[in-house]
């Protein structure tokens, strides 16, 4: 029998420790959620590092008898395709570190072990711009340097001692976070990655100890939203026509406001962008004549599109929407082409119209994955391919499928939100060149005003409120704007921070189970603030947000 105190990690140690680390981490999710601070639904801590982890425990158990570098760079390949949130993008490129040293071994020691957590501490940092104190960065450093100071005094230090070292000065770390970042000093808690981090270890110092636990874990996989085309009818779809054109400016004393009223009229889903020389407009009607009359007003038309979308239903339902089980890319047939993440078939079709030629369904609550990510660039046929994570926690996993993509130069524009995604897109000039195009986003998507109402997932107490499970908030720029019960009383505060006299335009995009007429009386709450306000309104469909508001 082996002693443990001079046991070496070989392969199928390696194996049986990723997932033990998996179990672990599946097991303890909530409490990780838990720990998130602002009490939103969200894409949870604890949920995105358990999925992320998942997707390295299948790869194990596919694996039979592997060598140290096979099991270290499988795992470091599944976790890498498999990272949800910024928290798993973080995890996947800790094990991506460690499998650059453990494939160097055949076996690793105590040394061997701690300079491959330094590695990968190191491979993370170098991934993230602007490091934070107080994150699982933070856990993992201090604990990677602690283990490394104890090897380089004493080069025979076994792997027991390594994990010791590791676990106890992680704890430490862990606990000193709530001092070092004031938004976890205000609620009290610890970072919610780095007791993840330290979970997951924990749960393979069980396996190099030979310890497999019985675990009470929750297998149920949370529920995707995912459009169900044979559900909808054709009577479901309002108007037949997808209209969009480009009309040069000629008049520019002629007045856009008057057009946005007659095309609210004759349609919905309207979208109207304008500057100098231009004005965009997006609009579902029955009357596409109308609508493009309304645009020669203005000069001639630069570019028109007409689609039925009752023909597009039709072919949907017929071919259904079922990804392939292989990776599959298509050959490029344009320039540029567009993937977008959001969650709701009415968001969905807003990015479809406006261009986006891949939609992955994910957002708050459903990080999609960088395999998913991935998977809609290369259904994407275009040489180069923007896309847009609509969600700060997605960011990363986007990055990460961009350095994936061999085939297809893709480039990753930062929206943290639906609004800046829509903006982003509209400002878009297809004769332009790559980085031009990309400067022109991001100067739009700086200039988006975005506010949500959503509802608290948990008791807090926030930045000197107390926060009770199930009431509305508003959130501006993601900073809390009110709370309340009543949903009117968050709505007319938000009213009040996002509008102001120079304000133009605003967009109300409302979620599942709002109705037409609440949609309505928040349109009244926000013309309020401003009478001269174009207010546009949207049927967005989304989950966890009751609306998501932007103003210009």
């Amino acid at each position: 029998m082996t002693d443990i105190n001079t046991q070496k990690i070989t392969g199928l140690l390696f194996q049986s420790m990723v997932v033990e680390g998996a179990l672990a981490i599946a097991e303890k999710k909530e409490q990780a959620n838990e720990l998130n601070v602002f009490p939103v639904p969200d894409g949870d801590t604890g949920t995105n590092m358990s999925m992320t982890m998942g997707a390295a425990k299948d790869e194990m158990q596919r694996l039979s008898e592997p060598s140290l570098a096979k099991a270290a760079d499988a795992t470091a390949s599944a976790l890498l395709r498999g990272a949800r949130g910024n928290s798993g993008v973080i995890l996947s490129l800790l094990f991506r570190g460690m499998a650059k040293k453990l494939r160097e071994k055949d076996e690793a020691d105590g040394r061997d072990f701690a300079l491959a957590l330094r590695e990968g501490v190191d491979t993370a940092y170098k991934a993230v711009m602007k490091p934070a104190e107080g994150t699982i960065l933070t856990v993992t450093r201090v604990a990677a340097q602690h283990a490394v100071e104890l090897c380089q005094a004493d080069p025979t230090l076994s792997v027991m001692a390594v994990f010791e070292a590791v676990l106890e000065r992680g704890q430490t770390a862990l606990q000193e976070t709530t001092e070092q970042n004031p938004v976890l000093e205000k609620a009290g808690v610890v970072d919610a990655g780095g007791f993840g981090f330290l979970t997951i270890f924990e749960g393979m110092f069980d396996a190099f100890r030979g310890i497999h636990k019985e675990r009470q874990i929750d297998t149920a996989e949370p529920q995707r939203a995912a459009a169900d085309f044979g559900a909808i009818s054709d009577e479901d779809i309002t108007f037949t026509y997808c209209t969009e054109f480009i009309a040069e400016r000629k008049d520019k004393a002629r007045n856009v406001g008057r057009m946005r009223a007659l095309l609210n009229e004759i349609g919905d889903s309207l979208v109207v962008v304008e500057d100098d020389d231009i004005v965009k407009v997006h609009v579902h009607t029955d009357q596409p004549n109308k609508a493009l009359e309304e645009g020669l007003k203005f000069g001639p038309l630069l570019t028109v599109k007409i689609e039925n979308m009752r023909e597009q239903h039709t072919a949907k339902v017929i071919e259904g929407t079922v990804a392939p089980a292989e990776r599959v890319i298509k050959e490029p047939e344009k320039k540029y082409g567009f993937v977008a993440v959001a969650a709701g078939d009415g968001l969905k079709s807003v990015f479809e119209d406006l261009g986006c030629d891949v939609v992955v369904q994910g957002g708050q609550t459903m990080n999609p994955s960088t395999e998913d990510i991935l998977r809609a660039v290369d259904a994407t046929p275009a040489e180069i391919v923007f896309v847009f994570p609509n969600n700060k926690n997605i960011i990363m996993a986007a990055e990460q499928a961009a350095d994936l993509s061999e085939a297809k130069k893709v480039v990753v524009v930062p929206t943290k939100n639906i609004p800046q995604g829509i903006s982003a897109m509209l400002v878009f000039d297809p004769e332009s060149e790559v980085d031009a195009n990309t400067q022109t986003m991001e100067e739009a998507i700086s200039g988006v005003h975005a506010g949500q109402v959503t509802y608290a997932a948990r008791n807090s107490d926030f930045d000197g409120k107390k926060i009770k499970e199930g009431e509305y908030l508003a959130l501006c720029e993601g900073k809390l704007t009110a709370n309340s019960k009543r949903q009117s009383e968050v709505l007319k505060k938000l009213a009040r921070e996002m509008v102001t006299d120079e304000s133009a335009f605003a967009t109300i995009i409302y979620g599942e189970g709002v109705t037409e007429e609440d949609a309505a009386r928040v349109e009244e709450i926000f013309r309020k603030e401003n009478r001269n306000l174009e207010i546009t309104v949207i049927n967005g469909g989304q989950p966890v947000y009751y609306y998501i508001i932007s103003v210009e």
